[in-house]
């Protein structure tokens, strides 16, 4: 696949929710575990998505999510629907 296509939509927003909860200091800080289990519970449903998708996906992108390379596979959707 090319192009990234709607189906890599909610893909992409897993992704960039994983970025954001990594970045949320303030919640890190002030319940770590809550920071835990919202890290844990938005890389599980990557998993799930990636798995849902597995055999439509570009190899490259493949790669990149079988990797945990997650800021990569969101560069790579972004990318491709640039072009």
């Amino acid at each position: 696949m090319s192009d990234a296509s709607p189906t890599l939509d909610t893909l992409a927003e897993l992704l960039q929710k994983r970025l954001d909860v990594i970045a949320d200091s303030e919640l890190r800080m002030k319940d770590a575990e809550a920071h835990l289990a919202a890290l844990r519970e938005v890389s599980e449903a990557i998993d799930a998505e990636h798995q849902r998708l597995r055999s439509q996906l570009d190899g490259r992108l493949r790669h990149f999510l079988q990797q945990a390379s997650y800021q990569k596979a969101l560069e790579w959707i972004q990318a491709s629907r640039k072009s």
